[in-house]
């Protein structure tokens, strides 16, 4: 079973993908959004379902580190339910506190660009999200 995760934001969103036995994630891609004009990547999303024949979306609850929701969060879970409605799949919360920050660290410790950071830090947040959920998983 494929399993898609995902790193919303108030401008992208990153997607990543499991392998089909939901061992380890692999980053797709990011996404383009638009939250003022109602532009939240569906279509893609959508391509992205079919595609890898996505099962279950894992999506980013960004906690605040005293364990509350804020803005972010909300909007997260708002999310959440909208894609739940729009592809009929069971899509789960899931904590992540720091996945931004974490790929940050590694692609600096990889010596990445701040150009190339800014393209694919949301997509490895995603993967980080995920894997951390199949981790849980095992």
């Amino acid at each position: 079973m494929r399993i898609m995760g995902l790193d919303v934001g108030s401008k992208t969103v990153g997607v990543a993908v499991s392998d089909e036995m939901g061992w380890t994630a692999q980053g797709i891609e990011t996404i383009a959004i638009n939250e003022d004009k109602k532009r939240f990547g569906f279509e893609r999303i959508g391509e992205i379902i079919k595609e890898y024949k996505v099962e279950r979306i894992i999506v980013g609850l960004p906690k605040n580190m005293n364990n509350t929701i804020g803005p972010r969060g909300e909007a997260s879970k708002v999310f959440a339910q909208n894609l739940e409605e729009a592809f009929q799949l069971p899509v789960m919360l899931w904590d992540e506190r720091l996945s931004t920050m974490a790929a940050e660290r590694v692609l600096l410790e990889a010596d990445v660009s701040r150009k190339k950071r800014k393209k694919v830090i949301d997509k490895m947040a995603a993967m980080m999200i995920l894997q951390g959920y199949l981790d849980s998983q095992q």
